[in-house]
């Protein structure tokens, strides 16, 4: 056999692998659990950190305003020192759409080891807990909810005890309009169902825990045995975090994809999308340069090998090369067809998944050249130089 050969079945017997040995991540089949509506519909406190967000607000804010739901709840936004008005956008969103209460509160900039969104979660949390609410529902500024979806939540959560969740997230369906995004997006909702799989985070007794920042529905109880936000207080990727810390404190979880949950904030050129996974994708690496050294040639094993391999052994005339590449293509496309359909693309796209995967490859390492440079995680204006990645214990 020759190099290239062997690069390729490499690349084949990895494609089997995640195929059918990673938690079948590729299927996009984990959505919100039905169940019926509780006798006593709880509480729920709703905490909207907000840095800059005048833009989405007005497309965001009167969703959660107008939520239906039967029981009590409020609206908590903290203005995270906004320097657009965010503050007064929400006040003046409130007074129009009369829906829920509506509480703004700015904390001030945020005291040494807390990253700005986990600090403005902590002030939110704790002027919710004032009202003892039996869940927080913590969800980003540009998040987008049906009018039921509050509803679902929390009758999706259950009632407390073994067959109840303390953690309820949805992967909200981010916008997908421009040619980057289309490109970009799916892939990267597609990578993260590859690092934690939602049928194992989902799986009761599973090592693996994930949340998706965007839309938390958490347990009060929950919250405060697991220390929540100051347990994770440093944390660039908050929202992993926080799973890891409610599984540990002995809490369910669940994750899935949204149907009604939408995030509308754009990112509408290559440069947008890039800040937006760099910013922390060494830190998923724990910012170990061993993690960075294995993690770039195991991806061009697994991305590359097989388009490189099938042109090679082509172009040399080595059959086996050629049929071991082909095959790792056509099962790595095949892997990413319904995720491209969950979010209503072209499937056309997937042979292109190599290509995204490159890209991902060049963030990550531009994300751990930032972090030397002193740079770290840089975001709306403020830089975490040595930020922390998800904490494993």
């Amino acid at each position: 056999m020759s190099a290239v050969a062997w690069i390729a079945v490499g690349s084949l017997i990895a494609w089997v692998w995640l195929l059918l040995g990673q938690g079948f991540y590729w299927r996009t089949d984990q959505r919100l659990p039905r169940r019926t509506d509780p006798e006593r519909w709880p509480s729920v406190a709703v905490v909207v950190p907000a840095r800059d967000e005048a833009d989405m607000l007005p497309l965001t804010l009167p969703s959660l305003l107008v939520q239906d739901y039967p029981g009590d709840a409020r609206i908590i936004l903290v203005d995270d020192c906004s320097g657009d008005g965010t503050g007064q956008v929400a006040r003046d969103l409130a007074a129009r759409h009369c829906g829920l209460p509506l509480t703004v509160v700015s904390p001030g900039e945020p005291e040494p080891g807390w990253t700005g969104k986990l600090w403005a979660v902590r002030h939110g949390i704790a002027l919710a807990r004032q009202q003892k609410p039996d869940f927080l529902l913590l969800t980003d500024a540009d998040i987008a909810h049906e009018p039921d979806s509050l509803r679902d939540l929390v009758a999706a959560a259950g009632v407390e005890g073994p067959d109840g969740f303390d953690l309820v997230s949805q992967m909200a369906r981010l916008r997908v309009v421009s040619v980057w995004e289309r490109l970009v997006v799916p892939a990267f909702v597609y990578f993260f169902g590859q690092l934690y799989p939602f049928r194992r985070v989902n799986r009761a007794g599973s090592r693996t825990a994930a949340a998706a920042g965007g839309c938390v529905l958490l347990r009060t109880e929950a919250a405060v045995r697991a220390r929540i936000p100051e347990s994770i207080r440093q944390a660039v990727i908050d929202d992993v975090s926080l799973a890891r810390q409610v599984r540990r404190g002995g809490g369910r979880i669940w994750l899935g994809l949204a149907e009604r949950v939408d995030s509308v904030r754009p990112y509408p050129r290559l440069a947008d999308l890039w800040r937006m996974v760099a910013r922390s994708a060494y830190a998923q690496l724990r910012h170990s340069p061993l993690l960075l050294a294995g993690t770039v040639p195991g991806l061009a094993l697994v991305y590359l090998g097989p388009p490189g391999t099938l042109v090679a052994g082509v172009v040399t005339g080595d059959a086996l090369a050629a049929w071991a590449g082909g095959l790792a293509w056509a099962v790595m496309t095949a892997t990413y067809l319904p995720m491209l359909a969950y979010y209503r693309q072209s499937l056309w796209l997937g042979p292109l998944l190599p290509f995204t995967a490159v890209l991902y490859l060049l963030m990550t390492v531009d994300s751990a050249v930032q972090h030397y440079r002193g740079r770290g995680s840089a975001w709306k204006g403020r830089t975490y130089a040595r930020p922390e990645a998800a904490p494993d214990r």
